[in-house]
């Protein structure tokens, strides 16, 4: 079936019954620790997508010799990569300007594995670099999230798509299997999972705090509700 779910949790009601139409195109880059996660989103996304409207890269490190098509892609000017930070703009401003058919490069791992592919790989710093403001909060509650308004690589591609489509019901349509995904697994024994942000504001981390400085700091900037 569409979801490879067991049939007493199975998410194919929630999927659209057909492909939704866009004209935006998705290139998910994952990072391979990604594939053995049992509860991962993309898998979902795909199933909400054509298959040409959604190509799955996996790997680490990526070079224009190995992967060509990537290399064109990313040299395409209509090219965008979701990747917050200084030199990002938002999305909502370039989606104005657009009227071509876009391709979007999205990061799908950790926030450090992230990070790790973004500047490891010099084919990514070619697209122009976009984000998402934070004005929704992730309903992935069974994954830890850092932040209050980090989400899934799912959401951030149904919020994308809707703000690349000017189409509201896209992000609606593409959520829906991830909310019945959690529903499902509160259903049978899964805990909600506050944010690293939240717990640590309100008391409620109980992991040893880190030895490594940076890291600590990074968790003061969280309490303290900087920007990192």
């Amino acid at each position: 079936s569409p979801c490879s779910r067991p049939q007493k949790v199975c998410l194919c009601p929630f999927l659209p019954v057909h492909p939704l139409k866009v004209s935006t195109c998705l290139y998910i880059i994952q990072h391979p620790a990604e594939e053995s996660r049992v509860l991962r989103t993309v898998p979902l996304l795909a199933a909400c997508l054509p298959p040409d409207k959604c190509k799955i890269l996996v790997g680490r490190r990526f070079n224009e010799d190995r992967y060509p098509e990537l290399a064109t892609v990313c040299r395409n000017p209509n090219t965008l990569i979701l990747y917050p930070g200084a030199e990002a703009t938002n999305l909502e401003e370039v989606a104005v300007m657009s009227s071509s058919p876009s391709v979007m490069i999205i990061i799908d791992g950790t926030w450090s594995q992230a990070k790790d592919i973004f500047y490891k790989n010099s084919l990514f710093r070619l697209p122009k670099q976009v984000q998402l403001k934070p004005s929704i909060s992730s309903q992935y509650v069974i994954r830890t999230q850092p932040t209050n308004t980090c989400l899934s690589t799912l959401e951030c591609a149904a919020v994308a798509l809707s703000i690349m489509e000017k189409n509201k019901s896209i992000q609606e349509t593409i959520l829906h299997p991830l909310q019945a995904l959690c529903s499902f697994q509160l259903q049978h024994g899964a805990q909600i999972h506050h944010s690293k942000e939240h717990l640590l504001k309100n008391g409620l981390y109980d992991k040893p705090m880190p030895k490594n400085k940076r890291k600590l700091r990074r968790m003061e900037l969280l309490v303290n509700n900087v920007k990192i």
